[in-house]
């Protein structure tokens, strides 16, 4: 099988006409990491970037020197960082995007109506896609100032990497669906709106539902939905200009994947649903690799630790040493293995290789070594 082609990553974040990188993947795969990395290594090679990141662990204001990110840009000035550009970070707050977007959409008193309606109090935490929805949107927002050149994205944590692009159409028909449609009419209506819906059959499913969710809850809905109508068409207006620009030609998605089965055939799926979607792909960054390194089978490693155990030899730790060496080899072949699968189903997708780091990263010392270790340093 012919290798993987090398995702050249310098070439990606160097080019002027790459506007949005998006980092995608599973969770936990290192995604946070990978692009606050790529803003860093883009940044000191002469790029205006901002990244843009949802990581409740707060680990990247730690790693750029801040004490703490917000839901707006913010500078990274730390003392011996002079990069030739500019580096830019923040991190989503979902509920504040949420709330900007409904003022901006609706006016002063619709607005106010529909930010202290405890519905909308639930939904805009807790809807299913409601974080990815308001990274998209905040996506959105960061391209149509101008103020930088290269935006780099990290995605929601979710437990898979489609979620991100599904979670525009899923809100916005769970926002727009029959079931909430059903619930709300009735008390819209009014109460002899009420006496009509139960009188035309739906009597035990209204009283169901009100013992479910109760009577103020339908009443919240309600009034929630009579202040939304007017607002939806912008809600969606701004979701389809967000995948206008996922689509467009300086935009490309970087997928991230540990070298683990099931987070390469999610990163299968999302590089399938790309391709669909004409959507464009950079490449793979497969994170936290294990490669060899001594020229040593795992066999001549084991037979030599046991040499070393039974010619009664006063070395343990070098036997040890030689056990670590022949796990480490076994480990590196079955992640070899994998992502030459991954290679054999999509031979077109450039790759790079991160090897796993002894240590967490946690200041700018770090994020640059995977941004080398990324570029194939």
């Amino acid at each position: 099988m012919a290798p993987a082609k090398d995702l050249d990553v310098d070439a990606l974040i160097d080019d002027p006409d790459t506007r949005v990188v998006v980092c995608c993947g599973s969770g936990g795969v290192g995604k946070t990491t990978t692009a606050a990395s790529l803003a860093l290594r883009a940044a000191e090679r002469g790029r205006q970037t901002v990244v843009l990141t949802i990581d409740p662990a707060r680990r990247l204001a730690q790693a750029l020197g801040l004490r703490e990110l917000g839901n707006h840009p913010r500078q990274v000035t730390v003392d011996g960082f002079e990069p030739d550009g500019e580096l830019w970070a923040m991190m989503l707050d979902m509920r504040r995007t949420f709330d900007d977007m409904v003022r901006r959409h609706a006016g002063p008193e619709r607005a106010e109506q529909l930010l202290s309606n405890p519905f909308y109090q639930t939904i805009s935490t807790s809807f299913s896609g409601t974080q990815e929805y308001m990274a998209m949107e905040k996506l959105g927002q960061l391209a149509a100032t101008g103020d930088w050149d290269l935006i780099v994205v990290d995605t929601p944590p979710s437990r898979s990497a489609l979620d991100f692009l599904d979670a525009p159409n899923r809100l916005s028909a769970a926002l727009d669906g029959r079931m909430i449609r059903l619930l709300t009419g009735p008390a819209r209506a009014g109460t002899w709106g009420l006496r009509k819906v139960m009188s035309a059959g739906l009597s035990m499913f209204a009283k169901a539902v009100s013992t479910i969710l109760g009577g103020q809850l339908l009443a919240d809905a309600s009034a929630f939905m009579q202040a939304f109508d007017s607002t939806f068409g912008g809600f969606r207006e701004r979701a389809a200009k967000t995948q206008e620009l996922l689509r467009s030609a300086g935009t490309s998605f970087v997928v991230v994947a540990a070298p683990e089965a099931d987070a390469l055939r999610e990163a299968s799926y999302f590089v399938e649903r790309l391709s669909e979607e004409s959507m464009p792909l950079a490449g793979l960054v497969a994170n936290r690799t294990h490669p060899v390194l001594a020229d040593l089978t795992a066999y001549d490693a084991l037979a030599a630790a046991e040499s070393l155990e039974k010619g009664g030899a006063n070395a343990p730790l070098a036997a040890a040493v030689l056990r670590l060496h022949a796990d480490r080899v076994e480990l590196a072949r079955r992640e070899t293995r994998l992502l030459e699968r991954f290679t054999r189903a999509h031979p077109d997708v450039p790759v790079t290789r991160v090897p796993a780091l002894a240590t967490d990263v946690h200041d700018l010392a770090g994020l640059r070594d995977i941004g080398a270790r990324l570029a194939g340093g």
